[in-house]
């Protein structure tokens, strides 16, 4: 697999991405000021491929990053609570300059694990950048959190100051294994 890149993302009207904001995010003001990024879309038209090139264009200006799947994230504070390294791996994650969360919201979560994810949001608030991709509108985040207090904790973390990209279009999995099919002769 290539490097993701944000030069590489199809700017195209149809998928919603336009060049003037992936020129814009590629200039990583927005880790400068601390803000966040929100990728919002269907299965296969490139959210993880944008996270993963938003965290490339901050490591080439300096910036560190870290990309997580969310499944995986609160299964490694799980495992970090059980060894009794929570607050370390809190800490860790709270000073990564670029936090990308995939996945986010794909399954339903427990009471922990919304505690968890308020945990790690809550300590990078204002401080750090987190890129969210995610299947589901911000519109629908308290609904999918299932806790009033906390889907309002985190929602007001993540969004207010974020820039939101909706993705739309074909999948682009589909569209690349269509280009890789063999043609008749």
């Amino acid at each position: 697999m290539t490097r993701a890149s944000l030069d590489n993302v199809l700017c195209d009207p149809e998928r919603g991405v336009d060049k003037a904001t992936m020129r814009a995010l590629s200039t990583c003001q927005w880790v400068k000021t601390k803000h966040n990024v929100v990728v919002v879309g269907k299965t296969g038209v490139g959210k993880s491929y944008v996270g993963a090139a938003l965290a490339d264009a901050a490591c080439r200006a300096g910036y560190r990053a870290n990309f997580f799947r969310v499944p995986r994230l609160l299964e490694e504070l799980a495992l970090a609570r059980a060894a009794g390294v929570y607050a370390s791996l809190l800490g860790k994650l709270s000073r990564v300059d670029v936090l990308v969360l995939d996945d986010f919201l794909l399954n339903p979560m427990t009471d922990i694990e919304r505690r968890d994810l308020l945990e790690v949001i809550e300590d990078r608030y204002d401080k750090t950048s987190t890129v969210i991709m995610t299947q589901m509108p911000t519109k629908t985040w308290h609904e999918a959190l299932s806790d009033p207090t906390i889907a309002d904790a985190i929602c007001d973390r993540l969004v207010h100051n974020a820039h939101l990209l909706k993705l739309g279009g074909p999948s682009m999995r589909r569209k690349k294994a269509l280009e890789t099919q063999p043609q008749p002769a």
